[in-house]
């Protein structure tokens, strides 16, 4: 089994709600990368992803399956996701995509803070 997934994985101001480069929806990529070091029940995924409610995790781990990228097996009455060999390969461009958006950060933000501004 997996070590448990660190509760502070994900910064509140995690680039992925900031980077024009999505994974699926707002949740996806970070369930993916929940899943990199092996199979989670849904509760330990809730632990970094405490800003998502079981409805809208339930939804994305829905759609990451019917994607093929994510696998939900049924153990003695416990359920697990794992990432498929589709969804694994998906970690490299998600990793380019992550390094990108660390590298245009403040880019970014100036932007949207320009389009906030100008909406106001």
């Amino acid at each position: 089994m997996a070590a448990p997934l660190d509760p502070e994985m994900f910064d509140e101001l995690c680039p992925s709600d900031l980077s024009p480069i999505r994974f699926g929806d707002k949740w996806a990529g970070m369930v993916v990368r929940c899943l990199e070091d092996g199979p989670r029940r849904f509760s330990e995924l809730r632990v970094p992803l405490r800003g998502v409610t079981a409805k809208v995790l339930t939804r994305s781990l829905r759609r990451l399956e019917a994607d093929g990228l994510v696998r939900r097996t049924v153990l003695a009455g416990r359920v697990e996701y794992a990432l498929t060999p589709l969804g694994r390969s998906l970690l490299g461009p998600m990793e380019v995509a992550c390094a990108w958006a660390r590298e245009h950060w403040e880019e970014l933000l100036d932007a949207r803070e320009g389009v906030a501004t100008a909406a106001d």
